[in-house]
């Protein structure tokens, strides 16, 4: 069984109720059925009933298991309307002001996030990732200690890749989110970064802080940042297992560790390659994806306080898919 065929099968066993709020996008409806015949639990759409029907028929797409949530007809606005005042209430909000905002189907979902109806959301087929975000940054925001809420990908390797034996999944982070984080920043995507791989992994995480320098190799102030970053990283959880600062090649081929790093216990067997900024990060997941042939998943997000996900503009019905399993799987592990 492949380990996106695990998250799927743990997403229907789990029975999470995600919502998906981009319902008019072809790819969300088709993601909808798909998510119900693989038994997933049930998908809430956002917007007007009417429209989102006559598009399903439009496109042929069964979504009768959908949930479909009209902000102008549901019983839960004003709820809805009165706890989004009371949060943003010291930013300015009004309740004309939440209103006008609550027409965004984005927001929307966050709200049913924040007030327990839904257990997720998942966005971002038809947005950027900051629309996606600021909504859940604003109304849900991070979990308790959390200072840094940053984004992974999932790379699901392609059982041509020679690492795929050894290692098929890895985690980049940051790769969509926090542009060109400090050291304390960077210490904090490592260690969130690695909880999201022990919550949807359920093994140990070994997290390897990229650099072009390996051990010393070079001298560079950007080298010098992922190292303050690691000794961070090592006062805050020291349990984890993490190391740096370490060229990719070091990161994840045994015998290229050995040379340059010997006597790394993460050298040569991470699994979570934190980038040293989302340059270096956002490139290597695509390129990674595109020449490699791997499956990317995400961004998915580590940090906040009930789980909220990413998609590429350029995604299919079936990354939607598998979003709605990570997101499902991580909403089990904070439960």
């Amino acid at each position: 069984m492949s380990i996106l065929d695990d998250i799927r099968g743990r997403a229907a066993k789990f029975q999470k109720i995600i919502c998906l709020p981009e319902a008019l996008d072809e790819r969300t409806l088709h993601a909808a059925e798909g998510c119900a015949k693989l038994g997933f639990g049930p998908i809430v759409l956002i917007g007007d009933v009417a429209k989102i029907q006559a598009k399903a028929k439009e496109c042929g797409v069964d979504i009768s298991k959908a949930i479909i949530r009209d902000p102008a007809q549901d019983p839960a606005f004003d709820e809805i309307l009165k706890t989004l005042v009371e949060l943003r209430q010291s930013k300015g909000m009004t309740e004309k002001k939440a209103r006008e905002a609550l027409k965004d189907e984005i927001m929307y979902a966050a709200m049913l996030v924040k007030l327990g109806q839904v257990d997720g959301y998942v966005s971002g087929a038809a947005h950027s990732t900051a629309d996606t975000l600021r909504p859940a940054l604003q109304v849900i925001k991070a979990a308790k200690g959390v200072k840094t809420v940053s984004a992974f990908f999932m790379m699901v390797l392609p059982e041509t890749s020679p690492y795929y034996s050894s290692q098929n999944v890895l985690f980049f982070a940051d790769s969509g989110l926090v542009q060109n984080p400090d050291a304390a920043q960077l210490a904090d995507i490592a260690i969130g970064t690695a909880r999201s791989w022990q919550a949807l992994m359920g093994t140990e995480p070994i997290v390897a802080m990229l650099s072009h320098s390996t051990k010393g190799s070079a001298e560079h102030s950007d080298v010098d940042k992922v190292v303050e970053a690691l000794n961070i990283a090592m006062g805050i959880d020291p349990n984890l297992q993490i190391d740096g600062e370490l060229q990719g090649d070091a990161a994840l081929i045994p015998s290229i560790a050995v040379k340059k790093a010997p006597g790394s216990k993460v050298a040569g067997h991470a699994n979570v390659l934190v980038f040293p900024d989302l340059d270096a990060g956002n490139i290597a997941y695509k390129l990674v994806e595109r020449l490699a042939g791997a499956t990317a998943i995400g961004p998915l997000i580590s940090g906040m306080a009930k789980p909220v996900n990413d998609l590429s503009r350029g995604c299919k019905a079936g990354d939607i898919i598998d979003a709605v399993a990570v997101t499902a799987c991580q909403a089990a592990a904070q439960a």
